[in-house]
């Protein structure tokens, strides 16, 4: 169980690592091709959900790597799950149904990692 939350949390936390650090300090302009709905939001927002998808992403490691407060990591992947249900409702509302797949995917390991937190 221990290596199969490894495996579940160090995927997420690479994805979540890149795809916040590039919502953190990218522009408008160059995140835009790449995520068409941030034009419809403020740039602050981009900025905070970015910043959110890094501290998800130290939260499903750091805890269970030190032992201090390991329980911040199932917390850190049942945040990571609402973060996906919102992107999703985003992108629903846009009639971006293509990319709710990542999304869904996203949702169902976010939710792995948080069941595998707890069973070890």
């Amino acid at each position: 169980m221990e290596l199969a939350y490894w495996i579940v949390a160090g995927l997420l936390a690479v994805f979540y690592l890149y795809a916040g650090g590039k919502k953190a300090v990218q522009s408008k302009e160059r995140l835009a091709p790449m995520m068409g709905w941030v034009d419809t939001v403020p740039m602050g927002l981009v900025r905070g959900i970015g910043a959110v998808e890094i501290l998800g992403a130290a939260g499903l490691v750091l805890p269970p790597l030190t032992g201090v407060a390991p329980v911040l990591a199932p917390a850190a992947a049942l945040g990571l799950v609402l973060l996906q249900v919102l992107a999703t409702g985003l992108h629903v509302s846009r009639s971006e149904l293509k990319e709710t797949g990542l999304n869904a995917a996203l949702i169902v390991l976010a939710a792995v990692a948080a069941w595998l937190a707890t069973a070890w």
